[in-house]
Parts: structure tokens; C-alpha cells; sequence
């Protein structure tokens, strides 16, 4: 009778110390869900600052960053601000309380006729030419950004990989920049076009990585989305290669196609606005979740392709599934409810 009063007792200590363990690890488990960061910024372009700021304002306690877009490059390789961004300073000193702020330098550059050349690679082969270029160009860089009471600078310089050389001074450069931030308490952010090569570039940590994940279709292919479920998984698995801080762009709006050639980009509002117009039915793709219709203007056959806050919002639950929750949105302006975004 001692035995077996012994053998229950055992098995009542046991039964006792896994409920309690269990609940500890359950209790563990919800308390790192309910800790969990997530991070969301989004870009103001200069060419549709009046929208981007009242969609801002919709999504307020959303977004954590904006990202102004942005200063680029004038005929003397010098950089400046579009008048639109450069009048809007005081405001943007106010907005800091509530969102940390950043410049975006791109590599677009005023042709003499007042054009802009768009990802102009000849300019950067010239302003990361040497190590004299390069500090001149990074001193231009912290001015603007100081100046502007910005909270870091972004560099969202593209079509450099093809050329080994600049893709070389690129990466000096960035780490000189990176440490001349950090001296003037200024934070970093490296946008990456989802062609760079992650694992053989030299990249290093310190700044904040931004791969786009679009145009997978766009001006450059047939009619398509801008992202689906396997590019976000594939792109996702390539940048774990980047080191530090990983943050994935997600593209709003869309792309029409006519079967005479013509392309072109096309928000959210502008597209539904020509569903609209045109009476076309919209469907809803499997694989992207992207909306898609066809209409017809003066005998040339249109297909369209977007994405709206249904479709952004089901690229976030594919990219939080594989582990990446710090999501940057191109753009703010053209979104029709910004307010539904996750």
C-alpha cells in the first residue's frame, strides 16, 4: 500500500510540474508574439507631395518612417532639392515628432534641356570616381541632410551592378558615408534592386537594407504583377546574405499594357477610375492577389495590373510567414484606403 501511495504521489508531482512548465513555455510563447516589432515605413515623392501627405495623415499610427524622395543630381553632378521638397522644411520638422525622417538621394539628373535622366549610371561614375569625388559627394549628402533636419539620409542608387567598378567604389563609398553619418548622429538606409548580388557585393553592417520586391513585371515585360507569393519567398530566402538590419519594399499601384506598344505605371485610384470609365470587370489573381481587367481604346486592346490594400496586405502576410515583418511601401499617393493597410 506504501508503494503504490508512493507511485501516485510521484505521478502527481510529475502531472503538476508539466502543467506548470507548459504554462510557462505557453505563457513564453504568447508574450514573444504580443512583443512582436514590426515596422513600417513609406516614401513622399516630391511630384505628388499635396496626395502623398494626406494619405500620411489617413494612415496615421501605421507608419513609423517616411522616407522624402527625394534629391538628385543637376548638370554639374552637384545635388539638389526639387522646389517642392525644399519649401517644405518646417513641416517636416513638426512631422518628426511622430516619424523618424529620411532623405532619399537618387541617381536621376537634370539634362540641360530640363529633362531628367532617370538612374543615370555616368554620374556616378564620376562623383565615386576617386577618393576626392567621393568625400565632396558624401560632404554634399550630410548637408542636405542636416540641413533639412532629416534623421538619416537613404541612398537609392540603381543600375550600377553591371559595372564592376562602380559596384566597387559603391560599397567604399557607402562605408565611408556610413561612418561620417555616425559621427553626426545621423541614421542610414541602402535601397537595393532585388538584381544586386547580396552575397558577393562586400556589403557590411551598420546601415539598413531595402531590397525592392517589384516590377517582376512592369515596362520591361508582358502584362504581369509586381510581385507574387514565389518572388517575395525566393527574394526573401537570396537577402538573408545581407548582413544587419533587413527591411522588404512593396509597390502600390500598378502598370497598363496596350497591345500597340504603349506602357506605363498607373496608381490604384487611376486604375480603378478606369475600370470605371470603361465598365471592365475586375478580377482578382491566385498567385499575386493583384487585381486585373482588360478594356478597349480606340482599337487598342488594354490589360492592367495592380495592387490595392488587399493586395499589399497578403504580400506582408507571405513575407511575415518567412520571418521578414520590416515593411517599406513605394508609395504614398494614388492609394485609394490607405487606412486597411496591416
Amino acid at each position: 500500500m506504501n508503494s503504490m501511495m508512493q507511485k501516485i504521489f510521484k505521478a502527481a508531482i510529475f502531472l503538476f510540474a508539466f502543467i506548470i512548465l507548459t504554462g510557462c513555455i505557453n505563457q513564453g510563447s504568447f508574450a514573444v508574439n504580443a512583443k512582436e516589432v514590426k515596422k513600417r515605413s513609406a516614401w513622399l515623392t516630391y511630384w505628388d507631395l499635396e496626395a502623398g501627405e494626406g494619405e500620411l495623415e489617413k494612415a496615421s499610427g501605421k507608419l513609423a518612417e517616411i522616407s522624402y524622395f527625394g534629391a538628385y543630381f543637376a548638370e554639374n553632378d552637384g545635388l539638389f532639392l526639387p522646389e517642392e521638397l525644399a519649401g517644405k522644411r518646417n513641416e517636416r520638422k513638426i512631422k518628426r515628432i511622430r516619424y523618424e525622417t529620411y532623405l532619399t538621394i537618387v541617381n536621376d539628373r537634370q539634362n540641360p534641356d530640363g529633362s531628367v535622366a532617370l538612374k543615370d549610371i555616368d554620374v556616378l561614375r564620376r562623383v565615386l570616381a576617386d577618393d576626392a569625388a567621393m568625400e565632396k559627394h558624401i560632404d554634399e549628402i550630410l548637408a542636405l541632410t542636416l540641413q533639412g533636419g532629416y534623421d538619416g539620409m537613404e541612398i537609392d542608387y540603381e543600375k550600377l551592378w553591371t559595372d564592376e567598378k562602380v559596384a566597387r567604389s559603391f560599397i567604399t563609398f557607402t562605408e565611408k558615408l556610413y561612418e561620417k553619418a555616425r559621427r553626426n548622429n545621423l541614421k542610414l538606409r541602402i535601397v537595393l534592386e532585388p538584381s544586386a548580388p547580396f552575397n558577393t557585393a562586400g556589403f557590411f553592417k551598420g546601415p539598413e537594407y531595402v531590397v525592392m520586391f517589384y516590377n517582376l513585371y512592369g515596362l520591361h515585360s508582358t502584362p504581369g504583377p509586381k510581385a507574387n507569393k514565389a518572388f517575395i519567398q525566393k527574394m526573401i530566402t537570396r537577402m538573408q546574405a545581407l548582413p544587419g538590419e533587413k527591411s522588404i519594399a512593396l509597390s502600390t499601384g500598378g502598370c497598363v499594357w496596350g497591345d500597340n506598344g504603349d506602357k506605363r505605371f498607373i496608381t490604384e485610384g487611376e486604375a480603378k477610375v478606369l475600370a470605371t470609365v470603361y465598365g471592365a470587370e475586375m478580377r482578382r489573381d491566385g498567385e499575386s492577389q493583384c487585381l486585373v481587367f482588360d478594356y478597349q481604346a480606340k482599337d487598342v486592346n488594354y490589360q492592367v495590373w495592380f495592387a490595392d490594400m488587399e493586395t499589399i496586405n497578403f504580400w506582408i502576410s507571405v513575407a511575415k510567414e518567412r520571418g521578414m515583418n520590416n515593411i517599406s511601401l513605394w508609395r504614398l499617393g494614388g492609394n485609394v484606403d490607405i487606412r486597411k493597410l496591416n
